[in-house]
């Protein structure tokens, strides 16, 4: 009885801690105002392609809100990222009416699509421009709509990515304290991200990649084992990598979504880790069960046909070591590495692999440990990473 009224109070502590971390700010995306900045203030412009099923709103500055819509909305939004922005970080105004795109992330223009042909128009002409690829981030929970625009733009600048960019956004509640209205909203929005997931073949991708967040995962998994389903589980060979970070799925609800969409033919990546405190308290809340983001099994999901990449020992700058995928730079590029290689990262050689890694970390000017810290369990072997980052 103790332990269980002590547990208790850790989930209420990180309740609060996270209430205490969340942004003040109002979730406005497009400022009033704009400053100037020269074009060498400009690190890189990205036009993020939306598919969403929130509910549209006229607050001044926003675009849709965490409501849910009946219908799909379709958007594109134009994100400046400044010279001064470093890896892994999201440099946000601190006062969203005034947008400064020389030294924060910044929202030049958004445009709105009246029908859904207009949209899978713009997709095909962009997708061709870009050699046929496409990347669809789904975010995680407790994620305003600003906020999934802006983490969407990071990961797609920061990753290095050359495909079209796309962010499927579902309706979260942005509040920390609506977590069972946003695994509902979780759930509503797996249809529309399926017929996304058809536009975006439709609109002529060969290599379509997925990276989906925390509760994002199991929007993904829900939609993918529909596709599986209907028996176009790859959509048509179009499917190329599944990342699931940090993912907020039961353990036994993510082998069942596997074993009805049967083992990839390119294995599915889950990145995972023991210390992830939000996945801890979502655990709490759904009865002490384990998620598949903090599953300690990894042999047992290689044998599902996934790739777990154990990041427990890798520095984070969020301490619910929840967004590590995005906030550690050697993370972020290691996941562009992943997305931009025509072959998978559990086919290289251990060698390969390892040397890899180390021209990465110097890349970027860190020095290659010599104690793991990432441990890759693939179904035909196990192989450890340095990465030269302090541990957590």
């Amino acid at each position: 009885m103790f332990f269980r009224l002590l547990h208790h109070c850790v989930a209420l502590l990180l309740v609060a801690t996270i209430t205490g971390c969340a942004n003040p700010n109002p979730a406005r995306l497009l400022a009033r105002t704009i400053a100037p900045a020269t074009e060498a203030e400009i690190a890189g412009t990205h036009n993020i392609f939306i598919a969403t099923n929130r509910a549209s709103t006229q607050a001044p500055g926003e675009i849709f809100d965490g409501g849910r819509a009946r219908q799909t909305a379709f958007a594109q939004v134009e994100i400046t990222i400044p010279t001064v922005h470093e890896t892994g970080k999201m440099e946000l105004a601190p006062n969203p009416v005034v947008a400064d795109p020389a030294r924060y992330f910044a929202a030049r223009r958004a445009t709105l699509y009246p029908e859904d042909k207009q949209f899978e128009a713009a997709l095909t002409k962009d997708i061709a421009a870009h050699d046929g690829r496409a990347l669809v981030f789904i975010h995680g929970y407790n994620t305003g709509f600003d906020a999934a625009v802006y983490r969407a733009a990071q990961i797609f600048h920061d990753a290095q990515y050359s495909g079209t960019p796309i962010l499927f956004s579902w309706p979260s509640a942005g509040r920390t304290i609506d977590y069972v209205y946003d695994n509902n909203s979780a759930t509503t929005a797996r249809d529309a991200l399926e017929e996304t997931l058809r536009m975006v073949a439709r609109a002529g991708a060969k290599r379509i990649d997925i990276v989906a967040h925390s509760m994002g995962s199991w929007v993904t998994m829900e939609a993918l084992r529909q596709l599986a389903i209907t028996g176009n589980r790859d959509l048509g060979g179009r499917l190329a990598d599944v990342v699931l970070a940090s993912p907020d799925i039961d353990i036994d609800v993510f082998k069942g979504q596997m074993r009805r969409y049967g083992v990839p033919d390119k294995p599915f990546a889950v990145l995972t880790s023991q210390n992830d405190r939000a996945l801890t308290l979502s655990g709490f809340i759904a009865g002490n069960q384990p998620r598949l983001g903090d599953y300690r099994d990894a042999a047992d999901l290689a044998d599902l046909g996934v790739t777990v990449i154990d990041v427990t020992n890798v520095s984070s700058g969020d301490w619910l070591n929840h967004t590590k995928f995005a906030e550690n730079p050697v993370l972020v590029r290691l996941l562009g590495e992943r997305l931009s290689s025509e072959g998978e990262l559990d086919e290289r050689s251990p060698d390969v692999m390892v040397g890899r890694m180390e021209s990465l970390v110097r890349g970027i000017g860190q020095t290659v440990g010599s104690a793991a810290d990432i441990v890759i369990t693939t179904p035909l072997q196990v192989i450890e990473l340095a990465t030269g980052q302090p541990r957590r």
